[in-house]
């Protein structure tokens, strides 16, 4: 596609000065035998202009591929622009016709010996983008002819030829010896010669990683240097992305590599600079931190960086997400110039939040006091979600500068006597993690935030609030007042502040014990038998037998004095940031992910590592030691960042065959670490033969049974219980034991076991039609005048249409009519006026058919696919609403892909799950895989598990939402169970009632 503009681009020099846009405007028939004709003429202008015509019919997407032989026969020209007219149409059909194509071949080898090296270059770059295997055989020859060409502009076109070629038949270019010729032009005496072997032979070696193609050394190094200073500045990209690859073999050469890379710094592209900065941040680990021209270099980093912050808004962008990581690896080259990234007014948001981040990274004890000002005045401002961010700035400052934290508790408290509600919120927020930095310290702010109990309306801002109630319970009078008050409506909390109410109120219990034994009593019932979470159950049962059992045990665990929070918790992974470091300049630096979690399959992925020298205390592996260190460490359980979540579909996770005694926990492990409290796809992924702490059966569950009846349960010591879920002792007496006995539906594989997901079962079978509601009445006569409006939604080839029947039932003519819609949740909108062309007579109906954008005024609706119309004809202006299924918002290309699906699944949080039942629906999971199907809503997998079929499945919203489902499809039983995820977790009801509405259809 690059090749073709460049070469339309190049057309544009040849064309007369008058438009050639008549060439895109005829539509007349019998063209093609026309321009056949005109092919074919003897008059070479007239043959010109056939070609352009073709060539602009090509361009707008008509089939002229009837046309390769004529075409090709206009190739034996001096013209050139006609030559390039043909290549052009050539490069574009040769895949479809490629036994036509092999006629231009000796065109193609004669032209690669013209006397004008423009022709010689156009026609090896031609050969090069032809993809037609019975081709390239006959590239060969020409292509050596042309890297040995006398002209420049022929050899740095044939260079890059090498590469396209390689992608084609990588053996063929190998056997023929054009790497070697390849690694000669390195050494040529034209600079763009030089960046255009070096562009690639790095394109060669991405997709052979261990090829060892770009052999460098210091002869090499200083060759690309040398070029470095006279090519173009995409030839000084490569050579750069090149130099970063090379390891110095010490300090010196290091120093002077970074002498001759520092000019680029002031060029005038962002990209050089980028890559420029990616070399000496590479190259500086080399350096002694005492050497002056350490320090001298780090002066001279600063000013490129600044400048590319007065660029446009994308560019400031790319060039805030590079500073973000050069500032966690090296926060002395910006430390100066805090300044640079206060915010301005017409910073775009996602401007404003970045410069945010680095600020906060920034941040010291001689630079707080400006920030601190800074952040006040953001916390002002109208943009909710940079005032948020901006609140959790003068928290994670707190953390960050002790000096500091007095002064940012002040000014939060400020913040909370404005009495903005979410304002207020995220400073409880931050608050609670001040706390956890400075215990003792700050407490005397509680009575401040208690006043504040009833705003808070925000899951994390109620469990921040209820965290600092538990934590300080000895301290506030009405500590349990104010918990019960937050139990009144326990099962309509979120997931994470019912979490953190069950270990509040046990903390309370364990600090008042007498006061509070119905309350305890009370959450533990409410958590471990009226409530379907799983990860609220586990916590639950475990508080009730640790409480039960060893009382002393539990103020140990839940009691324990917790360990501070670190200054900065956001921080990347150092291993990560090396390797992103190395990919300064890249998507894997904007995105702040390894290539390898973004690039599939192997090609383009090499995990780099930056370089440090000998003296700076960091250990530098050699191949071979780093190969058998890997060999020789036992098997992890949890995946390396970077494999992140590829390798868990290959995990062959079947029931063990043996049945000896289950593996044991490895004695240093325990059992905080096996994600007692986090549910989630981990628990699927782990080893599920360990015995559970509680006895499982599948009758129900009974009540606590008084102390002296209940089966003796395993003891549990502190060190076993780790984690943050708590324990404490005070008590003992009077306290029930939990229920030996859970309810059948936890012996249940939770979420159908996603770790197996993709054993695909099944499912064939053709898809069935889409569903499209009867129509209703959506507006009776009696409403209004006499007009009946009754319709229904469609969704066709991927348009949406609101079909509807108007009814006349008045006694005079309805005339003029037009439609207008409400702003509603989905930003539905008419895409086009209400095509009634004739008047309706009385008692005469018509039937009109409008079609839907999703581009108009969007605003929540209750119920969320309500819409609200206004109809208006020459009598007078009629309003109603209508609901439309949420399916005909499905866009056809839902269908995730499989690791996709597991990645987003594992990353929406478990408080967005929501699970219905969908009663008496008798068909099985195929049929109903492909009626779903008919609705967009795509089945990703099946997989059977004790003969219940479990469908995963995707769908996606024209607002680019996504909604991942798995239906549980039990035969035999008329009830299917439906568990929807979604990052906008209101939606779900509507689906799930699509759902229902589809399959009982």
């Amino acid at each position: 596609m690059q090749e073709w503009a460049n070469q339309l681009c190049e057309n544009r020099q040849f064309g007369s000065k008058m438009t050639d846009s008549k060439y895109f405007t005829t539509t007349k028939k019998g063209e093609i035998f026309e321009l056949k004709a005109e092919l074919n003429s003897d008059k070479k202008e007239k043959k010109k202009e056939a070609v352009k015509k073709v060539i602009a019919s090509m361009t707008v997407g008509k089939d002229v591929s009837a046309l390769f032989p004529d075409v090709v026969n206009c190739m034996q020209t001096d013209n050139l622009e006609l030559k390039k007219l043909v290549y052009l149409y050539l490069m574009n059909y040769a895949k479809s016709q490629p036994d036509m194509a092999i006629m231009a071949v000796n065109t193609f080898v004669k032209d690669c010996e013209d006397l004008n090296p423009l022709i010689r270059a156009l026609a090896v770059r031609t050969m090069g983008c032809i993809r037609v295997d019975k081709i390239t055989e006959y590239l060969c020859e020409p292509l050596r002819k042309c890297l040995k060409d006398e002209d420049p502009y022929v050899r740095k076109t044939a260079a890059v030829c090498v590469a396209k070629l390689h992608d084609i038949n990588a053996q063929l270019v190998e056997d023929q010896g054009f790497l070697d010729t390849l690694k000669d032009l390195i050494s040529d005496s034209n600079p763009m010669v030089v960046a255009n072997a070096v562009a690639a032979l790095s394109e060669i070696a991405e997709s052979h990683p261990n090829s060892n193609l770009l052999d460098l050394n210091p002869q090499t190094i200083n060759k690309l240097l040398t070029a470095l200073n006279e090519c173009t500045e995409w030839g000084q990209i490569f050579i750069l992305d090149c130099l970063a690859n090379y390891s110095p073999r010490d300090d010196r050469e290091s120093q002077s590599i970074c002498e001759r890379v520092t000019p680029r710094l002031s060029h005038a592209n962002s990209a050089v600079v980028l890559s420029a900065v990616k070399v000496l941040m590479k190259f500086m680990e080399m350096l002694p931190k005492d050497l002056d021209y350490y320090g001298t270099l780090l002066k001279k980093l600063a000013p490129p960086l600044v400048t590319l912050l007065s660029a446009e808004p994308e560019l400031q962008y790319v060039a805030l997400r590079n500073i973000n990581l050069i500032v966690q690896r090296r926060p002395e080259i910006l430390k100066h110039e805090m300044k640079v990234f206060f915010v301005k007014y017409n910073d775009p948001i996602y401007v404003k939040l970045e410069k945010l981040d680095i600020m906060i990274r920034l941040a010291s004890q001689a630079n707080i006091a400006q920030v601190l000002a800074e952040l006040k005045e953001y916390a002002t401002e109208v943009d909710v979600d940079f005032v948020r961010k901006a609140v959790r700035a003068i928290g994670r400052c707190a953390i960050k500068v002790e000096q500091s934290a007095e002064r940012c508790v002040s000014t939060l408290l400020d913040l909370i006597q404005t009495k903005v509600n979410y304002v207020v919120q995220e400073a409880i927020v931050v608050i609670k993690d001040i706390f956890r930095k400075y215990p003792n310290k700050y407490e005397s702010v509680i009575a401040t935030l208690c006043e504040h109990l009833e705003s808070l309306d925000e899951p994390e801002a109620r469990a921040a609030m209820i965290w600092i109630v538990g934590e300080y319970a000895e301290r506030i009078d009405n500590a349990d007042e104010l918990l019960e008050s937050f139990l009144e409506g326990f099962h309509d909390e979120s997931t994470q502040v019912q979490l953190q109410l069950l270990t509040a109120i046990v903390k309370l219990f364990l600090k008042k014990p007498t006061e509070t034994q119905e309350l305890v009593q009370q959450v533990l019932s409410l958590a471990t038998q009226d409530s379907d979470n799983p990860d609220l159950r586990d916590r639950g049962y475990i508080y009730w037998r640790l409480l039960s059992t060893d009382p002393v045990a539990a103020k140990e665990v839940v009691l324990a004095e917790k360990p501070l929070i670190s200054e900065e918790t956001d921080l990347i992974e150092p291993t990560l940031l090396e390797e992103l470091i190395c990919h300064i300049g890249t998507l894997a630096s904007v995105y702040h992910k390894p290539p390898s979690a973004f690039v599939e399959g192997s090609r383009g992925v090499q995990h780099k590592r930056l370089t440090s020298s000998a003296g700076s205390g960091e250990s530098v592996e050699s191949p071979d030691t780093g190969s058998a260190a890997v060999s020789e460490a036992p098997p992890t359980v949890i995946p390396s960042q970077g494999d992140l979540l590829g390798d868990l579909l290959n995990l062959d996770l079947t029931p063990p065959t043996s049945t000896g005694p289950p593996p044991t926990t490895a004695p240093g492990m325990q059992l905080g670490a096996m994600d007692l409290l986090g549910g989630g796809l981990d628990s699927l992924i782990g080893d599920e033969s360990e015995p559970p702490p509680i006895p499982l059966r599948t009758d129900t569950p009974q009540s606590p049974q008084p102390p002296h009846q209940s089966p003796s349960p395993p003891h549990y010591s502190p060190t076993e219980l780790g984690g943050d879920i708590g324990g404490s002792p005070a008590m003992g007496t009077g306290f029930g034991a939990p229920p030996a006995a859970m309810p059948a539906s936890f012996n249940a594989p939770i979420s159908g076991g996603l770790d197996d997901l993709f054993d695909l079962g099944g499912g064939g079978g053709l898809t069935m039609g889409t569903y499209i509601p009867p129509k209703s009445v959506w507006l009776p006569a009696m409403k209004a005048k006499g007009l009946e409006i009754s319709g229904t939604f469609v969704r066709r080839s991927g348009v949406i249409q609101m079909e509807m029947t108007l009814n006349n039932k008045a006694m005079s003519v309805m005339s003029d009519f037009a439609i207008q819609f409400n702003r509603n949740s989905f930003g539905l909108a008419p895409a086009g006026p209400l095509q009634i062309l004739t008047p309706i007579s009385p008692n005469q109906s018509i039937e009109a058919a409008l079609p839907l954008s999703t581009v108009g005024p969007v605003m929540k609706m209750e119920p969320l696919n309500n819409l609200q119309v206004a109809v208006k004809n020459n009598i007078d202006v009629f309003y109603f609403s209508c609901q439309y299924p949420i399916s005909m918002l499905f866009l056809e290309d839902g269908k995730m892909e499989r690791q996709v699906f597991l990645a987003t699944w594992k990353d929406i949080p478990n408080e967005n799950e929501s699970q219905f039942q969908i009663k008496d629906c008798h068909l099985n999971s195929d049929a109903a895989s492909n009626k779903l199907q008919g609705s967009n809503i795509f089945t990703i997998a099946k997989r059977t598990v004790e003969g219940q079929d479990m469908l995963y499945q995707s769908m996606k919203l024209t607002n680019g939402i996504w909604v991942l489902a798995e239906l549980r499809v039990q035969a035999g039983n008329p009830n299917y169970t439906i568990s929807l995820k979604c990052r906008a977790p209101e939606v779900s009801q509507c689906v799930f009632q699509n759902y229902e509405t589809v399959l009982k259809n």
